[in-house]
């Protein structure tokens, strides 16, 4: 009989960590949101790894920077997270969504989540020649976005924010490019040059103690910090180059090299979009400081 209760029990211990992982399983990956609010949609992520049989979860909120999710808690089958100021997601998986209900101060709005793609592609054998995006001479290929007044405006030949208002999106959708862009940007100065509307590369000058060096200029916000990271040099010209193949980016600030093929997990603050399958514009913040200057803004796109 203890022959017998003593391989049940071993059994059970082997069984344990499986049936955790099939209770988990179907929340595991990524996850992308877009929710509809009274304000308009607004982009959201889910990163969902299993770890010694909980769940880590990440969080990528419609603005500022993804985060880890302290308290989050396997309910039955429904998945439970309180987010920060007193917001919570109650999620349930199936048909290979997330499907459930974010609460906050009283107010209810409905989520769907689908699958992130994976989107791994191969880098093209050959790139076209580089073709501007900025004129030089006027806005024509670009348009403000966002409630706030446009100060964009072009001075010697120059693109410029002159003071905190709309952002500044480009009227072309890209998926796989190169693009080449040249910014100004002053002490204390803090912008954003989206790839795919969905992706920021960072651009400040800031306080280094306000911000980590994932959220330092020439990061991917919140994702990927540069590394070197170069000198920092408020109120001079710099050169970004930036390639990204599906989630692969590279960034190569003032000539050097500072994010190699890494991959982007998800959306940052202020996606466009949670539509990570599909085309999307660049846009530039405005919404944050003025005094950003631009020039040189080219692109180039796989070769046919």
């Amino acid at each position: 009989m203890r022959m017998f209760l003593s391989s049940l029990m071993a059994v059970a211990a082997l069984a344990a960590p499986a049936l955790a992982q099939n209770s988990t399983g179907p929340f595991i990956g990524r996850w992308d949101f877009n929710i509809a609010t009274p304000g308009g949609t607004r982009a959201c992520w889910l990163g969902i790894t299993a770890k010694g049989g909980d769940l880590e979860v990440w969080y990528q909120p419609p603005g500022g920077n993804v985060y880890q999710v302290k308290d989050a808690k396997l309910d039955g089958a429904r998945l439970k997270l309180n987010l920060s100021r007193g917001t919570t997601w109650e999620l349930e998986a199936g048909a290979g969504q997330l499907t459930g209900v974010q609460s906050s101060g009283g107010h209810t709005i409905q989520l769907t989540g689908v699958r992130a793609p994976e989107l791994k592609r191969s880098a093209p054998a050959a790139w076209t020649d580089p073709e501007p995006l900025f004129n030089g001479k006027d806005l024509t290929g670009w348009e403000p976005i966002g409630p706030a007044a446009s100060h964009w405006k072009v001075e010697d030949g120059l693109l410029v924010n002159t003071a905190h208002g709309a952002n500044l999106k480009s009227t072309r959708k890209f998926e796989d490019f190169k693009v080449h862009y040249e910014v100004n940007c002053p002490d204390d100065g803090n912008s954003g040059f989206y790839l795919r509307g969905r992706y920021e590369v960072q651009i400040e000058y800031e306080p280094l103690t306000q911000n980590p060096p994932e959220r330092r200029i020439g990061s991917v916000y919140g994702r990927i910090a540069p590394n070197p990271a170069l000198p920092r040099t408020p109120g001079q010209w710099e050169t970004f180059d930036v390639t990204l193949v599906g989630r692969t980016v590279t960034v190569v600030h003032n000539g050097t090299t500072t994010i190699d093929h890494q991959e982007i997990e998800g959306i940052t603050g202020g996606a466009l979009d949670a539509n990570e399958g599909e085309a999307g514009p660049f846009y530039i913040q405005g919404d944050h400081t003025g005094g950003l200057k631009f020039r040189n803004i080219t692109v180039s796109v796989p070769k046919n």
